[in-house]
Formats: structure tokens, C-alpha cells, sequence
């Protein structure tokens, strides 16, 4: 049984691999590598889209969605805790100062306080 394992492993091992050397097809999207800075990063992208502060990428409109904004808020507080620890300096600088943005946005009044002025 743990042979077998062991070979797919090794199979999706050797995919993987041969996909990163094949040359990249122009125009054909290639997603980046995963990374932990990354994936918080675009967490934090759509909760701020779920906070109206910018357009949903595939419809083009702003729309606001509190309770998807705290779902994904309280996501990334939930990372916070179960990676504390574990992170690099520059990661969890990273995940505190998005988490700091993203729940002043959300507990800011609708009259735009706590967003910065065009003055």
C-alpha cells in the first residue's frame, strides 16, 4: 500500500516538474508559484472587493457584501492564529497590517471616514 503512494507521489512529483520546464505558451495564463505572501495578498484583494472599494473584476461594478468582507476578514485572523509561529518576519508583518487595513474598512462609517481624503 505504501508503495503505491509513494509512486503516485513520485508521479505528480515528476508532472509538476516537467510543467515548470515546458516553455510557456504565449498569451496562455500561467499562475506563479504558490506562495504564503501571495495567497494573503489576494485574500485580502477580495475582501476589499466585498467591501465596495473596488470593481468585482468580472462584472466591473462595485458592490458592497459585509458579511463575504468579514468572512474573509475573520479568514485571515483565523491564518493569523493557527500560523503564529511559523511565518518569516516580512509574512507576518504582511498578514498584520492587512488584517489592521481591512478591519478599519470594515468598521469605518458609510460617510468614508477612516479612508483616506482627495484634499
Amino acid at each position: 500500500m505504501d508503495e503505491i503512494k509513494k509512486k503516485v507521489d513520485e508521479d505528480w512529483k515528476q508532472k509538476v516538474e516537467k510543467e515548470k520546464q515546458a516553455p510557456k505558451e504565449e498569451g496562455k495564463f500561467t499562475p506563479p508559484d504558490p506562495d504564503f505572501k501571495f495567497f494573503i495578498t489576494t485574500l485580502a484583494l477580495q475582501a476589499s472587493i466585498a467591501l465596495g472599494h473596488m470593481a468585482n473584476p468580472e462584472t466591473q461594478k462595485t458592490q458592497k457584501d459585509p458579511a463575504q468582507a468579514k468572512f474573509i476578514i475573520d479568514t485571515l485572523g483565523m491564518l493569523q492564529e493557527k500560523t503564529k509561529g511559523n511565518l518569516t518576519p516580512e509574512e507576518t508583518q504582511l498578514l498584520e497590517n492587512l488584517l489592521y487595513e481591512l478591519r478599519v474598512a470594515y468598521l469605518a462609517p458609510e460617510k468614508g471616514e477612516g479612508k483616506p481624503s482627495a484634499d
